[in-house]
């Protein structure tokens, strides 16, 4: 990647999207120029980030460099959507926008940024380990190259997925949403154990690896879910004493529910 790429808001995620790709040296740190909001994010980055990037505070007039850049990243908070404001002297016809925004369609980011071509991306935490999962719903007019482009992107951190963008709101629900439904789940395993008497860390220690054993086995045993299930439960034993009080809590329905409602407030964005 030869080409300048501007990130507009610099937090964890576009840190997580660009930092292996520098690390690797697929970029060049000169060629990236992001801008942040604040003088103390500013601040921050020119001292503790590890690669030397180009990076401006919002209100500096050297700021408006980044619509000189062929590919950018919007990173913003959903909040400061309003607050960006494309340069009307844009030359170049063939920009490219990448949207991390959770909720803001692609009809939105084509409104506002009518010299650009418009993508629109979803992502989840684990990217900033490397282990992410990204949607990818493309707008009109987006070349091969494009394409090939955005993919790169991310696929140093995330596997990466192509969705119409119907598709983007029950991919939030579950894979970005879905990591605190996972964590609130590991919390309350936790608090059991911790209720029959053991410490709170080995609790949650062992729920963790409880939790990674069971999806090794089933990836690596190829078990469907339900097959899995039937395998450590046995008549009238522990384990179905224990899904007993989950059906009667009406578990499986709370977390589809919740699914449902993260997917519909994803659609109130748009």
């Amino acid at each position: 990647m030869t080409d300048k790429i501007a990130i507009i808001g610099f937090g964890n995620i576009a840190k997580a999207i660009i930092t292996p790709l520098l690390d690797k040296k697929i970029i060049k740190p000169e060629n990236i120029y992001c801008v942040v909001n604040s003088e103390k994010s500013f601040i921050n980055i020119k001292k503790n980030y590890k690669h030397n990037i180009n990076v401006y505070s919002s209100s500096s007039k050297d700021s408006t460099i980044i619509w000189d850049c062929q590919y950018k990243i919007l990173s913003v908070k959903p909040q400061h959507f309003k607050d960006i404001v494309e340069a009307g002297n844009i030359k170049n016809k063939d920009n490219l926008l990448v949207s991390i925004l959770a909720g803001v369609s692609i009809n939105r980011l084509t409104q506002k940024f009518p010299n650009h071509k418009c993508v629109r991306a979803v992502t989840n935490i684990p990217i900033t380990i490397g282990k992410g999962l990204t949607g990818i719903a493309w707008g009109g007019g987006i070349t091969k190259d494009q394409k090939e482009f955005t993919k790169k992107l991310f696929e140093n951190s995330s596997k990466v997925y192509e969705f119409t963008e119907d598709y983007l709101d029950i991919f939030l629900a579950l894979t970005s949403s879905g990591p605190a439904i996972v964590a609130l789940i590991i919390e309350a395993l936790s608090d059991g154990g911790l209720s029959g008497g053991l410490p709170k860390i080995l609790s949650e220690e062992l729920v963790m690896e409880m939790i990674l054993g069971t999806i090794s086995v089933l990836k690596e045993k190829k078990l469907t879910t339900s097959e899995l299930k039937n395998l450590v439960t046995s008549p009238g034993g522990t384990t179905i004493s224990a899904l007993r009080v989950l059906e009667k809590k009406s578990l499986r329905s709370a977390l589809i529910e919740s699914v449902v409602s993260a997917s519909n407030r994803s659609k109130e964005f748009r």
